[in-house]
C-alpha cells in the first residue's frame, strides 16, 4: 500500500476557549486530489490553517511524506514541499504580478537560487496571461486573475502538495470554470492537491476523494465514486436544485472516466469452418458369375 503524502491524525484545534475541530483524521495519497466539503462554520478553513502551520493544533499530528511537521513553521513546511493557496487569495495589491511570485519563491531562492529562473519560466508557461501582465499591479486585476496569481505564487516553490482554500469564492461562474480548469491542469502535472470548496458541484468533477466536515468532526470520508448523493445533500443541507447539480456533476465525472479509460481490444472473431461434406462412395456391385455353358 502506498504511504500517504499528507496525513492528519486526531486534529483538535480552536481559538481561545472555543474548540472548532474535534479529532479530524485525513490522508492524501500521492497524485490524488482530495476534497473537503462542509457548511459555513464546519471548520474547513481552520483545518487548512492547521495543516499549513498557521494555527497550532491543540492535539493530534500532521505528517508530510512520513515526517512529523506538527511543530514546524509555515516556512519550514513550504521548504519541505507544501504549497498553500489561502482563502481570499491574499495577493499583495500594490506589488506587480512578478513581484508577488518572487515573494512566493522566497524559500526556493534561499535554498537554491539557480532553480528560481527555470521554475518561474514553468509558471509563465502554465499561466501565459500572468506573463502578459507581469508588470501590472496585482490589485488592479480581476478576481479570476488574482486567483490564478495565488496558485502561481504557490507553485513557483515546486511543491509536492498544494493546499487550496476556497478558490472559487466571490467569482463569477464562468471565471470559476477557468479556475477549476487551471487546477485540473496543475494536478495533471503530478502535483497532489487538497481542495476546500463550497462549490460542491464544480469540485466533484475534480476530486478523487471526499471528506465531509460537520460541526468540526468528520461526518463521512471515502472515494468520490462511493459517495451517496442523498447523504451528500443531507449532510450539506442543500436543496433539490443543488442536489440535482451534484448528481449531474458526478455523472459527468463518471462519463469522463469511462471516456479516458483505454478501450479493451476485442478478440478476433473465430472464423467458422464449414463442415466438409463427404462424397457418397458408390458401392461396388458384386461380380456377376458367368453361367457355365451346357456340355454337348
Amino acid at each position: 500500500m502506498t504511504e500517504p503524502l499528507l496525513k492528519a491524525t486526531g486534529i483538535d484545534a480552536g481559538f481561545g476557549v472555543a474548540q472548532v475541530l474535534f479529532g479530524i483524521d485525513l490522508t492524501v495519497a500521492p497524485g490524488e486530489i482530495a476534497g473537503v466539503f462542509g457548511l459555513n462554520g464546519a471548520g474547513k478553513s481552520v483545518f487548512m490553517k492547521v495543516l499549513a502551520g498557521l494555527l497550532p493544533p491543540w492535539g493530534g499530528s500532521v505528517e508530510l511524506a512520513g515526517r512529523d511537521v506538527t511543530a514546524l513553521t509555515p516556512e519550514a513546511r513550504v521548504g519541505l514541499g507544501m504549497g498553500h493557496v489561502p482563502q481570499g487569495r491574499q495577493v499583495f495589491p500594490d506589488l506587480t504580478v512578478e513581484e508577488n511570485i518572487r515573494l512566493g519563491a522566497y524559500t526556493l531562492r534561499r535554498r537554491d537560487k539557480s532553480r528560481y529562473a527555470p521554475s518561474l519560466a514553468t509558471v509563465w508557461e502554465r499561466f501565459p496571461k500572468l506573463y502578459e501582465r507581469r508588470r501590472q499591479a496585482a490589485g488592479t486585476m480581476s478576481g479570476g486573475e488574482q486567483a490564478a496569481l495565488a496558485v502561481a505564487r504557490a507553485l513557483v516553490n515546486e511543491p509536492s502538495i498544494l493546499l487550496v482554500d476556497e478558490p472559487s469564492a466571490g467569482l463569477a461562474p464562468l471565471i470559476v470554470a477557468d479556475v477549476f480548469a487551471s487546477l485540473r491542469a496543475v494536478a495533471e502535472t503530478g502535483v497532489t492537491m487538497l481542495l476546500v470548496e463550497q462549490n460542491v458541484a464544480g469540485a466533484l468533477q475534480l476530486v478523487d476523494s471526499v471528506t465531509i466536515l460537520q460541526t468540526g468532526s468528520v461526518a463521512w470520508s471515502g472515494p468520490v465514486d462511493e459517495l451517496d448523493r442523498s447523504m451528500l445533500a443531507a449532510r450539506l443541507g442543500i436543496g433539490r436544485l443543488l442536489a440535482a447539480g451534484t448528481t449531474k456533476a458526478l455523472k459527468k465525472r463518471t462519463a469522463a472516466k469511462k471516456k479516458a479509460a483505454p478501450a479493451k481490444k476485442k478478440a478476433p472473431a473465430k472464423k467458422k469452418v464449414a463442415p466438409v461434406k463427404k462424397k457418397a462412395v458408390a458401392k461396388k456391385s458384386a461380380p456377376v458369375k458367368k453361367k457355365a455353358a451346357p456340355k454337348k
